[in-house]
């Protein structure tokens, strides 16, 4: 008698609680409200290099690494506020300690640490003029950094990027606002001139 009160008082719960039909719910992401693409140009003394970057961007010259101060040897960080994003630039200039084919090798192997996590890894050589060429890396898959590149004169300059989100890397709720940032990192690397 006792398992029959408990039957009909869930069953009676369960009648009242679906006065409502069902409705399916579409899965979806919200959307993002994307700035408009404006511009101004980075030229600070101190800084081998002046480039374009967005409005809607904040430049950090405070930057430490490991514990050590980057700030005077050009590294800057470019932060997004409104996507929880930060372009992570650092410089340095090719001479006798510092050559030019490490630099590029420790590209490669910084692009290549996200094998484990990454789908496919995607460069691709560009060349602005002479004094700007380098190459883009393309990390598709649920990766800390989708998109770095490097760019350099082959002589004397030598700067590399890394695009990181303060987030859980999910390339499907990431992806419009990676492809968006991603022009403004083209933009940079057409705009690039070495002082």
């Amino acid at each position: 008698m006792r398992l029959y009160k408990y039957f009909f008082s869930f069953l009676l719960i369960g009648f009242a609680s679906c006065n409502q039909p069902y409705t399916i719910k579409p899965i979806g992401y919200q959307k993002i409200q994307l700035p408009a693409k404006q511009y101004q140009t980075f030229n600070l003394s101190g800084y081998p290099y002046t480039f374009d970057y967005p409005t809607y961007a904040v430049v950090e010259q405070q930057v430490s690494y490991l514990g050590k101060d980057k700030s005077k040897d050009a590294w800057l960080n470019i932060r997004y506020p409104q996507f929880g994003a930060t372009l992570y630039i650092s410089y340095n200039a090719i001479n006798a300690k510092v050559n030019i084919d490490t630099l590029v090798r420790d590209a490669y192997t910084f692009a290549n640490n996200h094998n484990s996590k990454a789908n496919f890894i995607e460069d691709s050589a560009y060349e602005v003029n002479k004094a700007v060429k380098g190459v883009f890396f393309h990390i598709g898959g649920d990766v800390a950094t989708t998109y770095q590149f490097f760019a350099t004169d082959s002589t004397t300059h030598f700067m590399r990027a890394a695009l990181y989100f303060e987030t859980t890397p999910n390339e499907d709720s990431l992806a419009p606002i990676n492809q968006y940032l991603f022009k403004d990192m083209q933009q940079m690397v057409r705009s690039l001139r070495w002082k």
